[in-house]
């Protein structure tokens, strides 16, 4: 037993042992337990380890189980609009004007690498999203 473990973290393993998920149950169980910790205020530090338990079991879960389509870029940025709740406002300090927001969607053109960076910035998210390996 590790030294820095505390009665807090041993009840939460009590409460509900992590163990591999090998059904949608399993999941939507260990689901509702990280939904718990992540409506909390505050976590504590036991809490927010026993969090990242389950934030393995569910990565190691969907990487064998979800299959997540092989998308074009202009695919995965309609994808990401709509996820976002973007409108072409939102769109136009990154491609100049309507009619270059229009151009890409529709696949007439493809994103530049200075659109890129910016889509990153503003979708918080890595530029390598948007490449194909």
């Amino acid at each position: 037993m590790l030294v820095t473990e505390s009665n807090n973290y041993l009840k939460l393993l009590q409460e509900f042992p992590p163990r591999p998920i090998r059904s949608q149950e399993d999941l939507v169980a260990i689901q509702a337990v990280i939904d718990r910790f992540l409506d909390a205020d505050e976590i504590t530090s036991d809490e927010r380890d026993y969090l990242n338990l389950l934030g393995i079991l569910v990565y190691e879960y969907e990487e064998k189980r979800v299959s997540i389509p092989d998308l074009s870029r202009i695919e995965l940025l309609q994808a990401l609009i709509k996820e976002f709740d973007l409108q072409i406002a939102h769109l136009i300090p990154i491609f100049k004007t309507e009619e270059s927001v229009s151009f890409v969607l529709n696949g007439h053109q493809d994103l530049t690498v200075e659109q890129i960076e910016k889509l990153s910035s503003l979708l918080q998210l890595s530029p390598a999203v948007f490449f194909k390996y």
